[in-house]
Order: structure tokens, then C-alpha cells, then sequence
């Protein structure tokens, strides 16, 4: 399964979401390779800033030909996560055909939910070449029992695709450990932010798209 963690705007945490989304992925006994399709290489900062030994590889492929070169290296893994890259539209086209579901990371904020208009508007044109893709929103650093936390998932179902309920909270833990190059899972098993990112991809896994040997099973 291929997932791509995009949204055109930028400072939304997609490389929050990518990094943590591939531990926990690799936690569970994946083979798994973190894709950074950002010009700014987000990901591979993260990567470098590890001393200990990588649960998984990170490469950098910010490039248009994404959807045609990345193919044959995901057959080697069972998860490829793609770090997309903000208001770049042909590498956001690219890894959008690349991906077998889009997931896209929105704060709550009303001017990350105008925003995110351009990403759906990419999507929906590449689902005319691929009509088995999906997309999903998650909220990310969502401020619990507040107004506006149930007011963003209400304003993000006017574009038609699903709002997954698990999401990440505004926590400390996600930036102190990425500065040393970890995922929440690693730096605190325990805590509410690893059972968050285990949640998340718990769902994803529900949300995956069949295969065409399974769609002609069924």
C-alpha cells in the first residue's frame, strides 16, 4: 500500500504525520520506506538527525517522474509513505497518482480548510485516471473539546471526502522527538500521542483500497 501524506499548503505536519504513521508501521512488523517528495527534505532531516539504527529507509524522490520511477521500488515493501511537498503542483500530481490513498493532514484552522481546496481539486482530477485512489482528511494538532475542533470536521465534509476520527493532538512529544530524529512510539510507547499514530493507522488500514484480485472477488 502506497499512502501520501499531502496538502498543498505547507506548516500543516505532514512530515509529522509520515514519520510517526511509518514507525508505528514498522512497530507492527511492516517492511517499510518513508518516500520524502519534498523539495526541502523534511524527512531526511529527521532521518539524519537519528544516532540509533533506522526502523526503516528514507530516500528523498522530489521529482515529477514520482508516479513512473516509484513502482517498482515499492514492490519491495509492504507500506510506502510518501512525504509530499506543499504549492508544488506537478510534484503534488505526481505523488497523488503515485499514492493508493491520499491522506491529508489539516489543522484546525478555517484558512487550513480553504486551503485544502487546491489538494482536493488535484485529487479529484487524478481519480479520473485512477479510480481506485482515495483520500481522507486527519486532523492534526487538534485542540480537544474545543469549538473549533468539531467545527473543522463539519466544514471538511462539504468536499466529499471522509475525516478519520483518530488524529493527532497538539502535544509537545511530537516535536522534541523529531528533533532527535524519533517517532512518538519510540520516545514514549505509552503515551496518548503513541496511541494516537497507532489509531491512525489502525483506520487506515480500514480504509484501504482493494486490489483487483479482491475487487474481482468479491
Amino acid at each position: 500500500m502506497i499512502i501520501g501524506v499531502l496538502n498543498q499548503k505547507g506548516g500543516v505536519g505532514k512530515t509529522t504525520v509520515a514519520t510517526n504513521l511509518a514507525a508505528v508501521c514498522a512497530k507492527v512488523g511492516n517492511r517499510v520506506l518513508l518516500v520524502d517528495a519534498d523539495p526541502q527534505g523534511s524527512s531526511m532531516a529527521w532521518s539524519s538527525a537519528r544516532e540509533g539504527e533506522p526502523l526503516f529507509p528514507v530516500i528523498s524522490m522530489a521529482k515529477p517522474t514520482l508516479h513512473k520511477d516509484l513502482p517498482d521500488l515499492a514492490s519491495d515493501y509492504d507500506v510506502v509513505i510518501i512525504d509530499g511537498a506543499p504549492r508544488v503542483n506537478d510534484l503534488g500530481r505526481a505523488a497523488i497518482l503515485a499514492s493508493d490513498i491520499v491522506l491529508i493532514p489539516v489543522q484546525p484552522s478555517p484558512y487550513d480548510v480553504w486551503a485544502s481546496a487546491d489538494t482536493v481539486q488535484l485529487i479529484k482530477e487524478a481519480q479520473q485516471y485512477k479510480e481506485n485512489l482515495k483520500a481522507v482528511f486527519v486532523i492534526n494538532r487538534r485542540i480537544v473539546n474545543t469549538a473549533i475542533g468539531r467545527d473543522v470536521v463539519s466544514a471538511l465534509q462539504q468536499f466529499g471526502f471522509p475525516v478519520l476520527t483518530a488524529g493527532f493532538s497538539q502535544r509537545v512529544i511530537y516535536a522534541e522527538s523529531a528533533m532527535q530524529g524519533l517517532s512518538v512510539i519510540e520516545a514514549d510507547p505509552k503515551s496518548e500521542a503513541a496511541m494516537e499514530v497507532a489509531q491512525l493507522a489502525a483506520e487506515l488500514i480500514q480504509t484501504k483500497p482493494k486490489t483487483k484480485k479482491e475487487r474481482k472477488a468479491a
